[in-house]
């Protein structure tokens, strides 16, 4: 990985390191992503911790990429972003964000977006990436939409929350 491209004003990313297991902690088990993150069951720092020590970031094998979103002023981690469901024959995949709450809405996500989508279509040679958004969820919709990301499709009742169910969108970038 080229660590000048995944270097912004804000933030870098980075590869997911032993040191990374309370973020994931906290990420994976946040209540606020319920809809989100399609888990079913929170996550025991156990299973966070094999995860870490048996991740491979080569996407072409796993066909998953996850990155740290470190804060460049303190050198804290701040969120993750992930490409997922990586396609190397069509060369598209699904991309997916998570910030800590106390980090939203500082422009870490929109930049981390940036750097990943550049990444992604620079880097790797991907032809798009895809992401699927809650209705409701307001501040991923207008990140998707700031980044360059049209709304392709609107599937209906898709994400379970308690005892009914939302529409996504489904947003797409194509890189030509």
């Amino acid at each position: 990985m080229k660590t000048q491209a995944l270097r912004g004003t804000k933030v870098s990313l980075r590869a997911v390191e032993p040191g990374d297991l309370d973020l994931l902690f906290i990420l994976e088990n946040d209540p606020d992503r319920a809809t989100a993150s399609f888990t079913t069951a929170p996550a025991s720092r156990r299973q966070l911790w094999q995860y870490i020590e048996n991740y491979n970031a080569d996407i072409y094998a796993e066909k998953q990429l996850r990155l740290v979103i470190v804060e460049n002023e303190s050198g804290s981690a701040v969120g993750t972003i992930d490409i997922s469901d990586f396609d190397a024959r069509d060369r598209r995949g699904f991309v997916g964000i998570a910030l800590v709450a106390r980090y939203r809405g500082m422009g870490y996500a929109s930049e981390a977006l940036g750097l990943l989508t550049d990444f992604a279509a620079r880097t790797i040679g991907m032809h798009q990436l895809a992401a699927v958004v809650a209705v409701d969820n307001e501040a991923s919709r207008a990140l998707f939409e700031a980044a360059g990301y049209s709304t392709a499709g609107r599937l209906r009742s898709w994400l379970r929350v308690g005892r009914s169910y939302v529409d996504v969108l489904l947003y797409q970038r194509l890189f030509m």
